[in-house]
């Protein structure tokens, strides 16, 4: 499995907008529809890669522990199903219900939205302020597949207490680094 580092994505940038459909509720759903009155974190992700598997409990844990303090959370799928049936619209449906994902997982078919926010892997994350400009983007924690460090969401949370906090997060960007996304 080749590692792919996500790509820089300037701080203050405006989140790309999206309306794509919900594999969960079968809904279609815009950014404006799941942006969170505090924050917004919007996560590229997909069903097979052992990155995103390896953090799907904290994926979840984290939307759970955040919703309620005005946070809003979304994950995206943008991987081509042809080569990669495992992340079908009817698999990703099956897979968010198993794990009880408290967010929309939505179906990027025509791959521009992942274009648009220049994801590049699987597990990529996004944190957007109240007003949708980029405060972060990168990785969830340091923990890895193998490294034996606990998954802990870290990073994400100590950017989203930034926030919360009513303060500009200054700190560190460590990107990401999963599975590339799998383009047509």
């Amino acid at each position: 499995m080749a590692l792919t580092p996500s790509n820089p994505f300037e701080r203050g940038t405006l989140a790309p907008n999206f309306k794509l459909p919900d594999t969960i509720s079968g809904k279609v759903i815009s950014l404006t529809e799941i942006k969170g009155e505090k924050a917004t974190v919007v996560m590229f992700i997909c069903n097979h890669c052992p990155f995103v598997i390896h953090v799907n409990e904290q994926l979840v844990a984290l939307a759970n522990d955040y919703n309620s303090k005005g946070v809003g959370f979304v994950a995206i799928s943008s991987n081509d199903v042809e080569s990669y049936p495992q992340d079908s619209p009817e698999n990703m449906k099956i897979h968010a219900k198993k794990l009880g994902y408290p967010f929309p997982y939505l179906y990027d078919e025509s791959q521009e939205i992942a274009k648009a926010y220049d994801a590049a892997c699987t597990p990529d994350l996004y944190v957007f302020d109240s007003g949708l400009k980029s405060v972060y983007h990168g990785q969830l924690d340091d923990s890895r597949p193998g490294n034996g460090i606990p998954v802990s969401g870290k990073s994400i949370r100590s950017v989203l207490n930034e926030v919360l906090d009513n303060k500009n997060y200054t700190g560190p960007e460590k990107p990401s680094i999963g599975c590339s996304i799998k383009w047509k």
